[in-house]
């Protein structure tokens, strides 16, 4: 097997060689980060945007990971001799700690591309997702994927059942993980199943989300650290997007120190060739696929795992007649206690395109007897084909409930694309049946257009008009920007059908059109038609314009008659006159 990434010595030294690993990494790899209690925020990490995100759980439900660090490197080495290791593996160094199997390589670089192009201001370095890869799945099990990215086999975390990790109850009915009890994480970059339902992207173009491929799981990472408008290039913003894949110090100082040591180079190796780290958070939990470990010498003790990760040794057996020691039953979260969601006091969801909405989701969690439940985590996800969002631009926002049990969610703002969709809320952490609020979108629109300019609009027949028409519209006197519109050349002024004769328009290939249908307001309301030309016929005509919202105009045009050749007089012979 190929040598792991800062494997540390076994036996009795090896939590404090841990602890100094972490404490001279967080020093010279990843400054501003502290090395707190586990779970808290690190220093200087300030709460994203999205302050709910640390508290949904995280991308991976804070299922164990990898803590296997990076070699230590010194710019000057030292020469003195390395003390001789006692028990295990010696620290590995030299390049293959900084080898990354090409396939899972190319997808990291992939997102971060992609990622420039929608999310500019976020400033993702693909490093960050080869650390995040790294500690969560060892690089995809050391780059064993498939020519599409796809893992040969699932990676799958252990399961969520709330004994030494978090408890999240089956949310997928099995499709992602297998389990249809309890969710559990998911391939290379280990999402649990309701956060890849709502984060999941097609990073190959195969027109699947599956959370097992490298591709689009390291896009839905890419797109999930980005979430809240976070600037990844202020440190604050960096710290507080790791915590909210995992919310762990531990867990951000380990993604930062493989950062910062691939930001100092890495390489290409052949897929299925690197190296696997070895270490993991879990006491009983040595890979993403739940392989189970073996004790650190032939005499460690067993140990058994609480309920928040810890453990402890084996207690002795209680002596007879001693007091029970059996501890008391668990009292359930609020969570546990939630039995449904009611509205409360959602108003009507429209809006013009581009817009606010003027009324936000809100609802309420409460048990059987119908008492509000506080303190219980909501998602409200945007579904359907619509490009509106959430203030912020995410699809997808989770909030915790008040005293009174409610939960509101941020403004709606809508896109470009109008028609309907629809806004779910659901309780985080419960296969409970949510509440599904319909939205509408509906065109911008204009109520007056007026003519910017009075000159008249002649020519004459077989020309072309010299001025173009151009026109301002207005909507609750306001500019209306980017309002449908549509010219006509009628008959009459009351008879509005396409006119056959006279003035029109030409199409790109030059032919003659007496409607358009494809006008559209600049930004400031603007719309300036295409020339006109004229045929034969003269006469006075009308050209009808009329927008979305009802508003119309009607321009009248004049074709004067061709001017007629005049034939010369032919001079006839001059006389003489007689005197």
């Amino acid at each position: 097997m190929a040598a792991h990434f800062g494997r540390l010595r076994k036996g009795a030294a090896s939590t404090a060689v841990a602890a100094a690993a972490v404490a001279a990494l967080s020093a010279s790899q990843a400054p501003g980060v502290a090395t707190a209690d586990l779970g808290r925020q690190a220093a200087g990490a300030q709460p994203s945007a999205d302050a709910s995100a640390a508290g949904e759980g995280a991308a991976t439900g804070n299922s164990p990971y990898y803590t296997d660090l990076p070699p230590l490197k010194s710019p000057n080495p030292s020469t003195s001799p390395s003390p001789t290791p006692t028990i295990g593996t010696p620290v590995s160094v030299g390049e293959a700690e900084a080898g990354i199997p090409a396939t899972v390589l190319d997808a990291y670089k992939k997102a971060e591309t992609s990622l420039r192009e929608s999310k500019p201001g976020c400033n993702l370095p693909w490093q960050l997702l080869a650390a995040i890869g790294k500690v969560e799945s060892g690089q995809a099990r050391g780059g064993r994927v498939d020519a599409n990215g796809t893992t040969y086999s699932p990676i799958l975390g252990p399961k969520l059942d709330g004994n030494g990790f978090a408890l999240i109850a089956d949310t997928d009915n099995g499709a992602y993980d297998g389990d249809s009890a309890y969710d559990r994480a998911v391939g290379p970059m280990q999402f649990i199943p309701s956060t890849w339902a709502w984060a999941g992207r097609d990073g190959n173009g195969d027109g699947k989300k599956d959370p097992n491929n490298v591709y689009d799981a390291a896009l839905a990472a890419g797109h999930y650290l980005c979430r809240a408008g976070r600037d990844l290039s202020v440190q604050a913003h960096m710290n507080a997007a790791i915590l909210s894949y995992n919310n762990s110090t531990a867990y951000l100082n380990t993604v930062l120190s493989w950062l910062e040591y691939y930001r100092k180079g890495t390489h290409e190796v052949p897929n299925g060739t690197g190296t696997l780290p070895s270490h993991s958070s879990g006491d009983s939990t040595a890979s993403p696929d739940q392989s189970p470990s073996t004790p650190s010498t032939p005499d460690s003790k067993p140990s058994t795992t609480k309920p928040g990760g810890g453990s402890t040794s084996p207690s002795k057996p209680t002596k007879p007649g001693s007091p029970s020691t059996t501890p008391p039953p668990t009292l359930p979260t609020p969570t546990e206690t939630v039995d449904h969601v009611e509205d409360a006091g959602t108003g009507k969801l429209t809006a013009t395109a581009g817009q606010s909405f003027g009324s936000k989701v809100a609802v309420r969690t409460e048990t059987k007897a119908g008492k509000a439940v506080a303190k219980v985590r909501v998602r409200f996800l945007i579904v359907g084909d619509t490009d509106a969002t959430f203030t912020g631009g995410e699809s997808v926002a989770t909030l915790v409930t008040d005293s009174k049990g409610t939960a509101t969610a941020p403004a709606l703002v809508a896109g470009e694309k109008t028609g309907g969709f629809t806004v779910r809320a659901t309780v985080v952490g419960r296969a409970l049946g949510g509440l599904d609020y319909a939205a509408t979108v509906t065109p911008r629109q204009a109520d007056a257009l007026t003519r910017t300019g009075d000159a008249p609009l002649t020519c004459v027949a077989g020309g072309e008009f010299a001025d173009q028409v151009q026109l301002k519209a207005t909507y609750k006197g306001a500019a209306a920007g980017k309002v449908a519109a549509t010219a006509t050349l009628v008959k009459s002024a009351v008879d509005a059908t396409e006119n056959d004769k006279g003035p029109y328009f030409k199409d790109a290939d030059g032919k003659t059109v007496r409607t358009l249908t494809d006008l559209t307001t600049d930004a400031d309301g603007t719309l300036k038609l295409p020339k006109l030309y004229a045929d034969d016929t003269a006469g006075t005509f009308l050209l009808r314009v009329t927008t979305t919202g009802g508003a119309t105009l009607t321009v009248e045009l004049t074709v004067a008659p061709a001017a007629t050749a005049t034939p010369s007089a032919t001079p006839s012979p001059s006389s003489t006159a007689t005197p």
